[in-house]
């Protein structure tokens, strides 16, 4: 709990701002950073215990402001497993989130669209996860000022954020593709028999991250909302190979609808 204290304790010498609600900003998702004006930036390197960013398109900075009529603080690249960091340090900055104050987190990633009706570009609000990762954030000893040995997981999702976000979505003209996301460990992407499982699981989409926030978000009692930005169709779907390339291209690609996406859910908060 100390090494939490000092994190916060940090971040509190250099903003005054105390917002209730986060977004973590995925791969090729970063540039709304730039989209909120006068943010005050906090690097990574600067508060005590955080990890090092180590992939392509994560900044490794919290942002904070007042944008869309709500104080809130970005987080501007995440970590990831695959990078060599365990649980604990993946979701490290979303408890220092939930001890800063934050009550809405907004968690958003790249994935590979494994629902074959999905198209490249298409959004997704998260309803539910499938953990593939062989590993657990909770797992240890537990943390009993941040929440339950045993949090429920029935709802990770929250119901209400989730229609928020579709009624977001047709204000802004386009429609919002609702389904399950399966985290894989990474860093490979998956093969096309990985894909042909996932897709007899029930999921829609798959990616390398999130679930472990969403576990540790649950734990802390913050409500949450899931977005992904569906950057390729995943292994097998198409004859092509994939890349992170591809990622970051279709980020940029779909910046517009997801920067509208991101303040009409802001400013109805």
């Amino acid at each position: 709990m100390s090494r939490f204290e000092q994190a916060v304790q940090a971040i509190k010498a250099q903003t005054q701002l105390r917002p209730k609600v986060a977004v973590i900003l995925g791969s090729g998702l970063g540039n709304y950073a730039k989209h909120c004006k006068k943010m005050q930036t906090i690097p990574y390197a600067e508060i005590p215990h955080f990890p090092k960013t180590t992939v392509p398109g994560h900044a490794g900075q919290l942002a904070f402001g007042r944008h869309q009529g709500q104080d809130i603080v970005l987080m501007c690249g995440r970590f990831h497993y695959y990078e060599g960091y365990d649980m604990a340090q993946v979701t490290f900055p979303t408890r220092v989130l939930s001890a800063l104050g934050v009550e809405t987190l907004i968690v958003t990633n790249a994935a590979g669209g494994v629902n074959q009706q999905f198209q490249p570009g298409d959004l997704m609000a998260i309803e539910d996860h499938i953990n593939f990762s062989g590993n657990n954030p909770l797992i240890g000893a537990n943390l009993d000022a941040f929440g339950p040995r045993f949090p429920d997981m029935s709802r990770a999702y929250d119901r209400e954020l989730i229609a928020l976000a579709g009624s977001a979505a047709k204000q802004c003209g386009f429609s919002l593709q609702k389904g399950v996301y399966a985290m894989m460990s990474g860093p490979s992407f998956e093969t096309p028999a990985e894909i042909r499982m996932l897709r007899t699981l029930g999921a829609d989409a798959v990616g390398m991250s999130t679930v472990p926030e969403v576990i540790v978000a649950n734990h802390c009692g913050m409500r949450v909302l899931g977005l992904s930005c569906i950057s390729n169709m995943a292994a097998g779907i198409l004859d092509q190979p994939l890349s992170h390339q591809e990622v970051m291209e279709t980020g940029k690609a779909v910046e517009a609808r997801f920067t509208a996406l991101i303040d009409t859910i802001l400013a109805a908060l």
